[in-house]
């Protein structure tokens, strides 16, 4: 049997879009002499659709796509996800489609309900098996979570498998791909059935889809693994007698460390813009690494003439920073502007004269040179029509070193999930590609430049340690006892377990980002804005 698998860019709840992309899939099988063709998890509609499937039109839509996958009358048959609706009770589904007609339909039978996945808010929980005869092949339907627990590839197994194909939509985070492979891995071997394992690509919102999808052998080793953050259409043959899988194709080229990382923040920020009816982006260009970063990413996702940058010095601004922004921009080839804040500051302090009377300057004057900076890049952004990427990176996101309706002004963050310490990795990382990140960026203490001679560590710990503090934390929800006895000294560990509770609801705030790591702030990580607890460790 000649088995291919798509893993395509969907638009969640596009079902007229995704309609089409799996019609030209469904063509390039059909040119490859394929007899089956396997999409990935709720290919109709994307994954995930969260409230839409609580919307009665969402199934006329479905229905009506299956109607048109029928009609097609392919000679390739189909394995298609999509929601199912029967009377009150929703499923997540994938139906066998071939000669016009859906022959078997698999109800997936366990529901995610952890990290980012909240599945049993929707979904009912199938309870039978699927196994269908075709073309001289027993061949056996699960879905996505229903692969990391022996029971339900056991069951396929017992009612006759031979092969076993899997509609999946795997969100990434950095190292995902290890475990799918042990995990997925172990159900081949357990059961002696090769596996084949079909992944979405592309971004939703802060979720990032890697693609990778995977054959495995019937002794659980992998054969073959698609493109990494990228469409793919791959053909297997299938031997019955033999109990092999192969492939013609040469194992597409696996990314590593910041190489991976660097192409998911590139994909990531291109479908968010894309998917919403975007095509350019601008951004404050300090000359500082992070909006460096963030600049890189953006030209790599978007290309050089969709975006645009602006420096905005103040007095406090070293003539470095200015120099640096510059040649980030000369390098890259974007369009550059330098507007200072000073007159809009001084316009809002003499408005506040009166009533700051008596008062000694504080963080207030701070930030509102941040906020001058964030109506500046607003006003750009509604004249022009691009969206402003904001340019915080995890570590400071999750201490609060950042300024609502200031610098956390935009709508859209790269960083969000990057810890500053891989910051410094990327940047070096990019300029392996070409040189576009002046080196003293990257040598240079980090600055806010919202005081005279101010650094960051005049605030907070070094990234070297505050970063492995807030893994541990934010991560890995370890306590301050088991922080502590990892090496750090407790009173910057309940410095920094304060600091990140109370910012709670500028996070809540913020712009999405690409989640890259296990544990992102937003959908993955929920804890309530109004809480005593971190009030405990001050």
């Amino acid at each position: 049997m000649r088995i291919a698998i798509a893993q395509n860019n969907y638009i969640v709840g596009d079902i007229r879009h995704n309609l089409d992309l799996i019609k030209i899939s469904l063509q390039q099988a059909e040119a490859a002499n394929a007899d089956l063709l396997v999409l990935s998890e709720l290919a109709l509609c994307s994954y995930p659709p969260e409230d839409l499937l609580l919307r009665s039109d969402l199934y006329t839509l479905i229905e009506q796509g299956l109607k048109e996958l029928c009609q097609l009358n392919s000679s390739v048959a189909l394995v298609v996800g999509h929601p199912e609706k029967e009377d009150d009770e929703i499923f997540n589904s994938a139906s066998f489609i071939h000669s016009g007609k859906i022959k078997a339909t698999y109800r997936k039978q366990l529901l995610p309900n952890y990290s980012v996945f909240d599945e049993k808010r929707y979904f009912n929980a199938g309870d039978k098996d699927c196994v269908i005869p075709f073309k001289g092949v027993n061949v056996g339907l699960v879905i996505c979570e229903d692969l990391w627990f022996p029971g339900p590839t056991a069951s396929c197994k017992a009612a006759g498998a031979d092969i076993v194909v899997s509609p999946n939509a795997s969100p990434y985070y950095f190292g995902k791909g290890h475990r799918r492979e042990e995990e997925v891995g172990a159900r081949a071997k357990e059961n002696n059935l090769p596996v084949l394992y079909v992944n979405q690509i592309g971004g939703q919102d802060e979720l990032l889809f890697d693609g990778a999808s995977i054959a495995y052998d019937a002794n659980g080793e992998t054969i073959f693994t698609a493109n990494e953050f990228a469409e793919d259409f791959v053909l297997f043959e299938f031997d019955k007698a033999s109990n092999q899988i192969s492939t013609k194709r040469e194992n597409s080229l696996q990314l590593h460390d910041e190489a991976e990382i660097w192409q998911a923040l590139v994909l990531g920020t291109r479908d968010y813009i894309h998917k919403n009816g975007m095509q350019g982006a601008l951004l404050g260009l300090s000359g500082g690494i992070d909006s460096a970063v963030t600049l890189a990413v953006a030209v790599d996702a978007l290309g050089a003439e969709n975006v645009n940058a602006v420096m905005m010095p103040f007095k406090y601004t070293a003539s470095m920073s200015i120099e640096d922004a510059k040649a980030e921009a000369e390098a890259l080839g974007i369009e550059f502007d330098i507007i200072s804040i000073e007159p809009m500051y001084e316009a809002f302090m003499g408005q506040l004269a009166e009533k700051f009377a008596g008062t000694e300057p504080n963080v207030t004057e701070q930030n509102i040179q941040a906020r001058s900076r964030g109506a500046l890049l607003m006003a750009l952004s509604n004249k022009f029509g691009r969206i402003v990427l904001t340019t915080g990176n995890k570590s400071e996101v999750a201490v609060g070193y950042c300024t609502l309706y200031g610098d956390m002004c935009g709508g859209f963050n790269p960083l969000k999930d990057v810890p500053k310490t891989m910051v410094y990795k990327l940047a070096k990382y990019r300029n392996t590609i070409s040189p576009v990140i002046p080196e003293r960026v990257i040598t240079r203490a980090p600055s806010a430049e919202l005081a005279p001679e101010q650094k960051d560590e005049d605030n907070l710990p070094p990234y070297d340690i505050l970063d492995p503090i807030l893994e541990a934390y934010v991560e890995d929800d370890k306590s301050i006892a088991e922080i502590v006895a990892l090496g750090f000294d407790e009173a910057v560990v309940r410095r920094v377990i304060y600091l990140v509770d109370i910012s709670e609801h500028k996070r809540r705030q913020s712009a999405p980002g690409v989640r890259i790591s296990s544990r992102a702030f937003g959908r993955d990580r929920r804890y309530p804005i109004t809480s005593g607890y971190g009030r405990q460790f001050k």
